[in-house]
C-alpha cells in the first residue's frame, strides 16, 4: 500500500510539472538601457535575360533602447542607433555605409554617421510588439541636414531613400521580427502561438509565425519559431531608380532564440529567412512592355542583446 501511494505521489508531482505554466514576457526598469545588435548576410539572385545577377547584401548595427517610462502593457523608450554597417556588392562594385568612417566626400557614411547616438522614441508592450515609432523622420531629416555642398532637390531624393530603409514603418518590421515574439497569454513547455508581422524592407510582406517554447534551461525561455513569408499583393509598386516594381514572393522563415527568464529581452536568435518568386516592373518608357524578372532572397541574420 506504501509503494502505491508513492507511485501515485510521483505521478502526481510529474503531472504538475508537465502543466506548469510560464509566462515570457519583458519585465524591464525604468532608466535602464538595453542593447540589441543584428548582423545579417543576404544574397539575392536576379535573372535578367536568361544572366543571372548577384547581390550580396551584410549589415552590422548596434542599438540602444533606455526605457523612460512604463505602464501596465507599454514601455516608452528612447531609441538610438549605436553603429552601422551596410556592405553591398553588385557584379564586383561595392558600395557601404559605415557611421566609422570619417569622409566628407563618402555621402552616405556621413548620413549614417550624423544619425548615430540621435534618440528617436519607441513604444514596445510587453510581448515585443511596437505600438508606435515617432521622431524617427525628424532624426534622418537633421542627419541630412549636416550635408553641405548638395542641393535642396537631391537631399530630398537621398531623404527618400533613406526612409525607405530606416523610415517608421520599415523599422517597426524589421525590430517586430526580433522582439515580438512572446506569447499572449501563460504557456507550458512545447505550448504553440502564432504572431504575424508586416515587413515593409526590403520589399513589403506579411510574416505568419508559429512559435514553441521548447524549453526553460539556466534561466533562458527557449523558443523556436517556424514560418511563412508571402508578399503583400495589395501594395502598390515600389519606386526603385525611377521604375514602379511590384513583387510576387513565398517563402519560409525559421528561428531559434534565447530569452532572459528574469527581464524577457532578447538574448541571442538566429533566423534563416528565405523567398522566392518575381519582381514585375510595369511598362514605362524606360521598359516598354513591361518586364518580369525571376528573383530570390536568402538571409541569414544573428542577433544578441544586453
Amino acid at each position: 500500500m506504501k509503494y502505491i501511494l508513492y507511485v501515485l505521489l510521483l505521478v502526481g508531482v510529474i503531472n504538475s510539472s508537465e502543466a506548469q505554466k510560464f509566462k515570457p514576457s519583458l519585465n524591464l526598469a525604468k532608466g535602464k538601457t538595453y542593447t540589441l545588435s543584428s548582423r545579417a548576410n543576404s544574397v539575392i539572385v536576379q535573372t535578367v535575360g536568361g544572366q543571372q545577377n548577384t547581390i550580396k547584401l551584410d549589415y552590422d548595427y548596434r542599438m540602444a533602447f533606455k526605457v523612460t517610462g512604463v505602464t501596465d502593457s507599454v514601455y516608452s523608450m528612447e531609441v538610438s542607433y549605436q553603429s552601422l554597417d551596410m556592405k553591398m556588392d553588385m557584379a564586383g562594385r561595392g558600395i557601404e555605409f559605415n557611421s566609422e568612417k570619417h569622409d566628407p566626400g563618402d555621402i552616405p557614411s556621413t548620413i549614417v554617421a550624423a544619425m548615430m547616438n540621435k534618440p528617436f522614441n519607441v513604444e514596445m508592450t510587453k510581448t515585443g510588439k511596437i505600438r508606435s515609432v515617432t521622431n524617427i523622420v525628424k532624426m534622418v531629416t537633421a542627419s541630412l541636414g549636416q550635408l553641405t555642398g548638395i542641393d535642396s532637390a537631391k537631399k530630398e531624393q537621398l531623404k527618400t531613400m533613406f526612409l525607405q530603409t530606416f523610415g517608421p514603418s520599415a523599422f517597426k518590421g524589421s525590430l517586430e521580427v526580433e522582439t515580438a515574439i512572446l506569447p499572449e497569454v501563460a504557456v507550458a513547455k512545447d505550448d504553440k502561438w502564432t504572431v504575424s508581422t508586416q515587413l515593409e524592407s526590403p520589399v513589403k510582406a506579411l510574416v505568419s509565425m508559429d512559435y514553441q517554447l521548447t524549453d526553460i534551461a539556466q534561466g533562458m525561455y527557449l523558443i523556436h519559431g517556424d514560418g511563412k513569408i508571402a508578399s503583400d499583393k495589395n501594395s502598390p509598386p515600389v519606386n526603385i531608380n525611377g521604375l514602379p516594381v511590384k513583387y510576387d514572393l513565398n517563402g519560409s522563415v525559421i528561428s531559434d532564440t534565447r530569452i532572459d527568464q528574469s527581464t524577457g529581452w532578447l538574448k541571442e536568435a538566429k533566423l534563416k529567412q528565405v523567398m522566392m518568386g518575381s519582381m514585375h516592373i510595369a511598362d514605362s518608357p524606360q521598359v516598354p512592355g513591361g518586364m518580369d524578372i525571376p528573383v530570390s532572397f536568402d538571409t541569414d541574420l544573428a542577433i544578441t542583446g544586453n
